[in-house]
């Protein structure tokens, strides 16, 4: 959550570090400052709201500063306003900070700091980090120096930058816990919490590890560890394009990352990777696996469970990575954990893998993000080449991630002999298949317009039930949290089995019931389940293939999807479910892109 842009070099540092603020807009925030150094005079300007209000206020100075730092904040410590935006300042207004993360102990160093003479304008406590910069300079030391001596009392998460009067020249960030990359420019240098920031201007990145510290100015980057020990560090180049990260013509990045799945889906399973290869080897030396996640990333671990339990006949458990710490879990240096996330930087998630590791368990890492922190941390990676996702409801990332983790399970059974080539070939070109399935879909949906008009008739709802079995019993659970997440209807996910033990109590003739029943296994039981919520007059939406005649008698409304391997359908399933979350928002004029109360990247507990 939050977003950290800097900017020093030759050009209007306040326009570049405001374009970069935008282009983090997915992250979530509630208000957004900037801090320049102009004439050697350290200037501030943050507004609560939208960052075109701040950007309102920007426009009537006129100033043309080198250096800039800003911030989107997303409200932890007090409440979104003027005073509490970021950035903050020390007591002599020289030093501003911008931070995102928690400082766990900032109530006890406030007060310290107030009985030394400090006064505090705001209740955040990123406002102690500036003054204790302001008294190790007091002290003498330079802003790197100041910098790192007084992160060593602050305890929690952080990715702070920091500017000031006394050395214009220079923006000093440092991490923790929190993600920050710098960009490499010719004669400018960026800093950002997301490379989306700069993109348009660098894709040449270094990415900043736990306990590092890094001295940015026009010309060089230096790194160094908290103790102050210089580090080299590799520069890497992302594979994205500027134009990955803009709309392309459609109203919300949303609906682009929807109509970009085939292609994503694609991108993924090209040149079907040999997953476990490092160091000239197969590592293969485990007897279970668990699965951690969050949010949708969760869903894909729960369909993930059914790739490899089916294909590879390994056990697997699914936690999410917020409760996993806490429950004590069994691991040893037999059990492989795979830690699915997007971003790369969900602090449960990082957390979960950091306990694996100290138990002995290897790591597998699902990311979609080339160099991020769970994608160095684990010890093998699995990239989905997804592109940049920047609408906050995930799609494209959801469908990748279970193509990477079906690849996943084609690979075990194949290296551990649980499936002969045969059954092995019959599976990859039915996953090969999918994304030429999903075009077809999508483009007869952008013709047709039939879930829009679906959409239709229940924006108005209040509340909608969602039900599946086996392999689409979670996309259940993630259709039902994409309305929940984008339209702010009340929706709940169940395995229809379920139904009677509880949520048939809910069903009347004004609940919309989405029954995901493609033609597979459990099909003549979802038929059973759809006869259940007609006979209490519920409006059914039923997910279902062609010429599916009982489901067509039933349902008030059918969305068909083309017939697969039966493991695959969530590829299939899940798709109508998004458009459909899609559509009701935007009927009811929601900015899709940007749920309230949501980020894209949750980076603290």
């Amino acid at each position: 959550m939050c977003g950290i842009v800097g900017y020093i070099g030759k050009d209007n540092a306040k326009n570049i570090v405001i374009n970069g603020l935008k282009r983090l807009e997915y992250r979530g925030y509630d208000s957004a400052g900037v801090a320049f150094i102009d004439s050697g005079k350290l200037k501030i300007y943050k507004k609560s709201g939208k960052i075109r209000n701040l950007e309102f206020e920007l426009n009537k100075d006129l100033s043309l500063p080198h250096i800039a730092i800003g911030h989107t904040r997303w409200a932890t410590h007090g409440e979104p306003n003027d005073i509490n935006a970021h950035p903050h300042v020390d007591c002599t207004a020289k030093i501003a900070v911008v931070h995102n993360g928690i400082v766990e102990n900032f109530t006890e160093l406030r007060k310290l700091l107030e009985n030394r003479g400090h006064k505090f304008k705001s209740q955040t406590d990123t406002e102690v980090i500036a003054h204790l910069i302001e008294e190790e300079i007091q002290k003498g030391k330079n802003l790197q120096e100041a910098v790192l001596s007084a992160v060593a009392k602050l305890k929690g998460s952080y990715a702070a930058a920091v500017i000031c009067e006394s050395e214009p020249d220079k923006i000093v960030c440092v991490r923790k816990d929190s993600p920050l990359v710098i960009g490499i420019g010719e004669g400018e240098n960026f800093i950002a919490s997301d490379v989306p920031a700069f993109l348009s201007y660098t894709n040449k990145v270094i990415f900043l590890n736990d306990n590092e510290c890094a001295v940015v100015t026009a010309d060089n980057i230096k790194i160094f560890d908290l103790n102050g020990n210089k580090i080299e560090k590799a520069i890497k180049e992302i594979p994205w394009s500027i134009a990955q990260a803009e709309k392309g013509g459609y109203k919300h990045f949303m609906l682009k990352e929807i109509h970009e799945q085939p292609k994503a889906i694609g991108d993924t399973i090209s040149g079907k990777m040999s997953i476990f290869k490092k160091d000239g080897k197969i590592s293969m030396d485990f007897d279970k696996v668990q699965i951690v996640a969050c949010g949708t990333s969760f869903h894909a671990g729960l369909i993930g469970k059914f790739f490899i339990e089916s294909i590879s006949q390994i056990p697997v458990s699914v936690d999410y990575a917020s409760e996993y710490r806490y429950r004590n879990p069994i691991i040893d240096n037999k059990t492989l954990i795979i830690a699915i996330s997007q971003s790369g930087e969900t602090a449960d998630t990082l957390a979960a893998v950091r306990l694996a590791k100290k138990k002995g368990a290897k790591v597998v890492a699902i990311c979609n993000v080339i160099g991020s922190t769970i994608t160095r941390e684990a010890d093998y990676t699995i990239y989905t080449h997804a592109g940049p996702e920047i609408s906050v409801a995930s799609t494209k990332a959801f469908t990748t991630q279970l193509a990477a983790l079906f690849l996943f399970a084609v690979e075990v059974a194949k290296v551990r002999k649980a499936i002969n080539e045969e059954t092995e070939n019959k599976l990859l070109n039915e996953l090969s298949e999918i994304p030429k399935k999903l075009k077809t879909f999508l483009e007869l949906e952008k013709e047709r317009k039939f879930i829009r008009k679906i959409a239709l008739e229940f924006y108005n709802s209040k509340d909608a039930l969602y039900l599946g079995r086996f392999v689409n019993y979670p996309i259940a659970l993630e259709g039902a949290l994409k309305l929940k997440e984008i339209s702010y209807i009340h929706a709940e996910g169940y395995p229809a089995g379920e139904m009677k033990h509880g949520p048939i109590a809910l069903i009347d003739e004004k609940m919309p019931v989405v029954v995901i029943a493609p033609k597979d296994r459990v099909y003549e039981k979802m038929v059973s389940n759809i006869e259940e919520v007609k006979a209490r007059k519920g409006k059914v939406i039923a997910v279902t293939n062609a010429n599916c005649s009982e489901i067509e008698k039933l349902a008030d409304f059918t969305i068909e999807i083309p017939i697969t391997e039966e493991l695959l359908y969530p590829f299939l399933t899940v798709v109508p479910l998004q458009l459909f979350a899609y559509h009701i928002a935007d009927f009811l004029g929601y900015d899709v892109d940007q749920p309230r109360n949501l980020a894209k990247s949750v980076t603290v507990e």
